[in-house]
C-alpha cells in the first residue's frame, strides 16, 4: 500500500479495499469503525505466542468487533480483561474470567449484552497492566496507527500514564492489507510495538514516541462533558486545564 500525505486517505483506502475486495466482516460496511476482517480470530491466537501478551494476567483490549477474538482468548487463557466503554462514556469495565464459565466466555467477550457481568472500575482502583491491544484501521511496520480518527485509544493510553502507570506495550490485530507505508503522526498518537496478521507477526523494534499523559489542549468543553472520566481524572490529579 501506498505512503499517504494523511491519515483519512489511508483509512478510506483501507476501507475501500476491505469491502471491494470482500476481506471485511459483519459489521458492514467497515468504513467508519474499526474494520472487522478475515482471519481475525487466526491474528489473534497468534498475538498470545509473543510476550508479554503470552504470560500477561492483565490487558486492555478495545471493544471494537475484531478484537473480539483477543479478548475471547485472554479470557480463555484466565487473563483479566479491561474494556473501555464506547467513546469512553461509562469510563473502563473488567471482565474476570474467574466469573465467566467458559461456554460463556464467547458471549462474555462479544459484548453482545453491552457490559452485562462486567465490572465497573473506577480510575483510582485501576491496576497496573501487562499489555495493551488496540484496534486499527491502518498501521505501518514502524509501530504508526490511526483508528477510525476519534482518538479514544490515544486518550486511554493517556489517562493510564496520567495516572502513574508504567509504559507498556501495545499490539493490534489487522489484516495485512491494513499495512501500508507511511502516513503522518502526531505527538499524541498511541504506538505499536507489536503488529498481528493471520500469518505474520511484526515485532517493532524502535516504535515511535509514546505520550506522556493526556495534551489537554487537543480536548474540547463537549470531550469533556462527554466523557466524565476526564473529570475522574481531573479531580485524581488536579490538574489545570
Amino acid at each position: 500500500m501506498a505512503d499517504y500525505s494523511d491519515k483519512q486517505s489511508a483509512r478510506q483506502e483501507i476501507w475501500d479495499c476491505l469491502r471491494d475486495q470482500r476481506l471485511a466482516r459483519f459489521p458492514f460496511p467497515p468504513h467508519g469503525r474499526i474494520p472487522n476482517f478475515v482471519g481475525a480470530a487466526e491474528a489473534a491466537k497468534r498475538l498470545f505466542d509473543v510476550a508479554p501478551w503470552r504470560d500477561a494476567k492483565r490487558i486492555k483490549v478495545n471493544p471494537d468487533s475484531p478484537q473480539r477474538y483477543v479478548r475471547i482468548e485472554a479470557l480463555k487463557r484466565g487473563i483479566e480483561v479491561f474494556v473501555p466503554t464506547p467513546r469512553l462514556r461509562a469510563g473502563f469495565k473488567q471482565l474476570n474470567p474467574s466469573d465467566i464459565m467458559n461456554d460463556e466466555i464467547p458471549a462474555a467477550a462479544a459484548l453482545s449484552k453491552g457490559f452485562k457481568g462486567a465490572k465497573d472500575v473506577a480510575l483510582a482502583e485501576m491496576p497496573q497492566l501487562d499489555a495493551i491491544v488496540t484496534g486499527c484501521v491502518a498501521v505501518t511496520r514502524a509501530g504508526q496507527r490511526t483508528g477510525k480518527g476519534e482518538g479514544f485509544s490515544d486518550i486511554e493510553f493517556a489517562i493510564l500514564r496520567e495516572l502513574g502507570h508504567a509504559e507498556i506495550p501495545v499490539a493490534t490485530t489487522v489484516h495485512p492489507i491494513q499495512i501500508v507505508d507511511g502516513f503522518p503522526t502526531d505527538s499524541n498518537d498511541l504506538p505499536l510495538s507489536c503488529i498481528v496478521t493471520q500469518n505474520e507477526t511484526i515485532m517493532v523494534d524502535h516504535p515511535p514516541p509514546a505520550p506522556l499523559g493526556i495534551e489537554w489542549h487537543r480536548l474540547t468543553g463537549r470531550d469533556l462533558e462527554e466523557m466524565p472520566i476526564l473529570a475522574e481524572l481531573k479531580a485524581l490529579k488536579a490538574v489545570q486545564i
